[in-house]
Parts: C-alpha cells; sequence; structure tokens
C-alpha cells in the first residue's frame, strides 16, 4: 500500500547500484529548461528558454569500504535518489561533480551528480 501522507524523511541514493550512506537534505533538478522572459522598452516580448543541467546533491557519510578514488572518479553512470513519498529521480549518463572535499568530524562528503538527462518515476 502507498502511504499517500508521508512527504518526507528516509532516502536512498545508488551510483550505478552501489547503496551509499546518504546523509541529511538532498536536491535535486530535472533539467528541465528555464525560461526567461524577453522585456522591450515597450512591453514583454515573449521569453527565451536555456537549458538547466540535471543534477543530484547532497552529503554521503564516509565508511572504511567506500573508495573515494572511485566516487570522485564516477561518470557514464546513472545514480537514483530514492524519496520518502515512493517518488525516484533517475540521473543519466552522470558524472561526479563536485569538490572532492572531505570534513572528518562527521566524516561528510560533499556530493554533486551533473548529468545529460533527468527523470522522476512514480
Amino acid at each position: 500500500m502507498v502511504d499517500s501522507v508521508r512527504r518526507g524523511g528516509q532516502i536512498f541514493v545508488k551510483a550505478n547500484g552501489a547503496l551509499y550512506d546518504a546523509k541529511g537534505s538532498f536536491t535535486y533538478n530535472l533539467g528541465i529548461a528555464k525560461r526567461e522572459a524577453i522585456v522591450g522598452a515597450d512591453k514583454v516580448h515573449g521569453f527565451k528558454e536555456m537549458p538547466q543541467v540535471p543534477y543530484i546533491e547532497g552529503e554521503f557519510t564516509d565508511r572504511t569500504s567506500l573508495d573515494l578514488k572511485t566516487l570522485l572518479s564516477l561518470r557514464d553512470a546513472t545514480v537514483t535518489l530514492e524519496l520518502a513519498n515512493n517518488k525516484t529521480i533517475v540521473l543519466r549518463d552522470a558524472w561526479f561533480a563536485g569538490d572532492g572535499n572531505v570534513q572528518t568530524e562527521e566524516g561528510n562528503i560533499a556530493v554533486r551528480f551533473e548529468g545529460l538527462s533527468g527523470e522522476e518515476i512514480q
């Protein structure tokens, strides 16, 4: 049975099927074109559409079995973000696009994956 009330909470992040320890809040963008107004001196003339980069961004917790170099070198990957509301965000032809910074106090690894396409599956 689908939980129609739950909107947030537990998430799962996988890259090429490997499950990572997701931490905190993640952000994503499906890469839908962004519309911006074209304004003349007399009125609004219309709009333009500019592409956006599809991405999934957040933090992982480091662990002994995590190979940081492999994570930072990731490319041509499929990255999924499984949300508590039963939606899954899929990023295809993705690569690691972050800086690779790790904070030692809690083992935080800032991650950003960008890709050629993104979709939402329900």
